[in-house]
């Protein structure tokens, strides 16, 4: 049985798109996303729903957590000041642009 783990998207659809384009040349029997579908990048929704659409079991990441209860935290370990800045500007850039479907979709994932 061969099974696919991935995570981290963090928004990034075409990294998304690379990553099942691969996948659909390959014969797997399961796939599972083991979170952090959000963050960083410009397409959350765009993510979040093509998981959906495939229905590939996942579990939250702790920035899907943060942005399904549309709060300021991501549990992100920012080492730098730069990184927290740059943090900052990303988890209010993402809770600006995730739609309330989307967001009650990362609210439903499990922990």
């Amino acid at each position: 049985m061969k099974i696919a783990l991935f995570s981290d998207i963090h928004a990034n659809l075409p990294a998304l798109e690379a990553f099942f384009a691969d996948l659909d040349s390959r014969e797997i029997d399961a796939v599972y996303c083991l979170g952090d579908l959000v963050g960083y990048n410009i397409w959350p929704n765009e993510v979040i729903n093509e998981i959906k659409r495939r229905k590939i079991p996942t579990i939250t990441g702790n920035y899907d957590f943060g942005i399904g209860r549309n709060i300021d935290e991501c549990g992100c370990a920012y080492k730098t000041d730069l990184e927290k800045e740059m943090g900052k500007v990303s988890i209010s850039y993402t809770n600006g642009v995730v739609r309330d479907a989307e967001r009650a979709y990362l609210r439903r994932v499990p922990a």
